[in-house]
């Protein structure tokens, strides 16, 4: 869970995750949304994907990238429990 914090810190992967909320994206499709180097979102996407918040599968020649719903219930239920005064991890 700290990879997912640590990858949430920064404002361009949380960006991201908002395009990807939308829908699934290729790496191209996110890049377009951004005045940075297509590089620099990937290093964003395998951050993002290393910590779990992201999925990616080959469509083609492409990878389209997916959020990770798993990683995010797990999230909150960290944050509901931290809320309520009963984390113990």
């Amino acid at each position: 869970m700290n990879d997912a914090f640590k990858a949430l810190s920064d404002p361009t992967r949380r960006r991201i995750l908002e395009l990807l909320s939308d829908r699934d994206m290729t790496a191209g499709e996110i890049a377009a949304c951004f005045d940075i180097s297509k590089p620099s979102i990937s290093h964003h996407l395998n951050t993002l994907k290393s910590a779990g918040l992201v999925m990616d599968e080959r469509s083609g020649q492409n990878i389209v990238y997916s959020l990770n719903m798993t990683i995010f219930q797990e999230l909150m239920k960290w944050f509901f429990d931290f809320s309520k005064g009963g984390t113990k991890k």
